[in-house]
């Protein structure tokens, strides 16, 4: 029979934040297995040192890297890879041998823990359990809780974030959460620092070190000396649904008179509608990026709000599709309150963007006093059409294949006529995962009143890396290979393929 392989979580520094489950088992094992680093003592065998049974026998895993540099062939990556498999090999013996292991785990096993690697390799193979432990995070919060408050609440999310994503990526996702931990810092700290001033979260970020430890010591991540930070120290940036700033405590703290529509600098408030174009950066007008540059609120179906770059002072209100109606209330609402708000759509917000939804929330006498301007963006008919040369270059109809908003019988009496009267078409939302008959049933109709050589472009991505362009025909039209990415342009009979592009004359005979 071989040994029992269990990992061990044995919380953040405090022997006494050890579980009695994790000091049980450490007590009655016959090996115990913990990491060191280059020439520093283990510190998971110091916080395990009152249980480990004196008969046991020890097994140091000593890194052979950590921040240095290393001369092995396969760089870090290789020579932890070998590090691994070594102390895979010697623990495996005592296995092997019919002994109980245990391996000591910092915080909670499974939270960033090293012991992962050699889990991995013996789940399959021996017995195995996994002890949870307090991770680090919790004792930091703990720690700063007479300074912060609760690390979440309510309806806050959570997120937690390595210290070694790239600053951008670090402070976009800092601005799409309510609270976060960071992970991992050290040499990250200033990157990390950053990204939370560019998120406009660095007040009320707390960066604590060695938490639960002797040494233990907490203060606001902007007075941190980036030279001072080691290893064992990450930051907590507290969430708290119930203090955000919604139009109601915004209203309630200027104590503005209802209907008022001026900004706290004493200008008229205005809520702006911006197109950000189908997705490249150099597809954003000078104008919308000004625009975003100076409002203190951006509103949006959240893969379009994450397009805006967070900055200090900048809030990012993200929802899911199909809600725009009430989007546009938030917006209007914080508008109201004297907020610079803009409410952000893809490709031109008037053409099956947002614009619509804010007139419509903004029917509402409420919002009588609320300014709306429209900045207009490259819409993406413009995009597909560029790629493929210039298909709309006469005139042209775009329709929609959506029916969430609208009949299904209006969608198809509106492509008939289309069709009928020999118009270039562009088809938006041409299908989704839950919407897959529409365009095929489109695709039926259109045959029935064109030629079946008519030129089909399709584009899908269109300004992104994965992008792609297809010129096909009417007949030659799969559906089945459409899907929401895509947008499709349906040719006039005068639409030509030549060898510069696909084009439709400006005249008609």
């Amino acid at each position: 029979m071989t040994g029992r392989f269990t990992v061990v979580g044995i919380g953040p520094g405090d022997p006494e934040l050890m579980t009695l489950r994790a000091a049980r088992i450490i007590g009655a094992s016959d090996v115990v297995a913990y990491h060191a680093g280059v020439k520093k003592k283990s510190h998971a065998r110091r916080i395990a040192d009152g249980v480990i049974p004196a008969d046991a026998i020890e097994e140091e895993l000593r890194y052979p890297v950590t921040t240095g540099t290393t001369d092995h062939p396969g760089g870090y990556v290789g020579a932890m890879a070998d590090f691994y498999e070594s102390c895979a090999v010697r623990l495996s013996d005592h296995l092997d041998a019919g002994r109980d292991v245990v391996l000591l785990s910092e915080g909670d096993p499974l939270f960033y823990g090293s012991s992962m690697y050699l889990h991995d390799r013996f789940k399959e193979i021996y017995p195995t359990e996994v002890v949870p432990g307090v991770p680090a995070f919790a004792a930091a919060t703990a720690a700063i809780s007479g300074s912060s408050g609760p690390l979440v609440r309510q309806t806050d999310v959570l997120t937690v974030l390595p210290g070694t994503l790239p600053e951008p990526e670090l402070a976009r996702r800092l601005a799409d959460t309510e609270a976060a931990v960071i992970m991992k810092l050290g040499r990250t700290f200033p990157a990390v620092r950053s990204a939370l001033a560019q998120a406009g979260r660095l007040e009320g970020a707390w960066y604590v070190e060695r938490a639960s430890q002797s040494e233990e010591r907490w203060l606001p991540v902007a007075e941190v000396d980036p030279d001072s930070v080691p290893y064992f120290s990450l930051i907590v940036v507290p969430g708290d649904t119930a203090n955000r700033p919604t139009a109601d405590r915004l209203r309630a703290r200027d104590a503005e008179p209802s209907g008022s529509a001026a900004t706290h600098d004493g200008r008229t408030a205005e809520l702006l509608v911006v197109g950000l174009g189908p997705g490249p950066d150099h597809w954003l007008t000078p104008e919308a990026s000004a625009a975003l540059g100076e409002v203190d609120h951006v509103v949006g179906y959240a893969p379009y709000v994450a397009r805006v770059p967070p900055r200090a002072g900048l809030t990012r209100h993200a929802s899911g599709n199909t809600v725009e109606v009430d989007r546009a209330r938030v917006a209007l609402d914080l508008a109201k309150a004297g907020e610079r708000v803009a409410v952000v759509s893809g490709g031109d917000a008037g053409v099956f963007g947002m614009a619509a939804a804010v007139f419509e929330a903004a029917e509402d006498p409420a919002y009588a006093g609320v300014p709306i301007r429209v900045l207009p963006g490259v819409s993406a008919v413009q995009a597909v059409a560029a790629r493929a040369g210039a298909p709309i270059g006469a005139d042209f109809a775009v329709v929609s294949l959506s029916d969430r908003l609208k009949a299904w019988e209006v969608v198809e009496r509106r492509l008939r006529a289309i069709a009928d009267a020999d118009l270039v078409l562009a088809i938006y939302n041409p299908a989704s995962r839950s919407r897959t008959e529409q365009i095929a049933t489109a695709h039926r109709v259109l045959l029935e009143h064109r030629k079946p050589e008519t030129v089909v472009i399709v584009g899908r991505d269109i300004g992104r890396d994965e992008e792609s362009l297809t010129v096909t025909t009417l007949a030659d039209l799969d559906p089945e290979t459409i899907d929401m990415k895509c947008l499709l342009i349906v040719g006039a009979e005068s639409t030509r393929v030549s060898r510069a592009g696909v084009w439709t004359p400006r005249y008609v005979r």
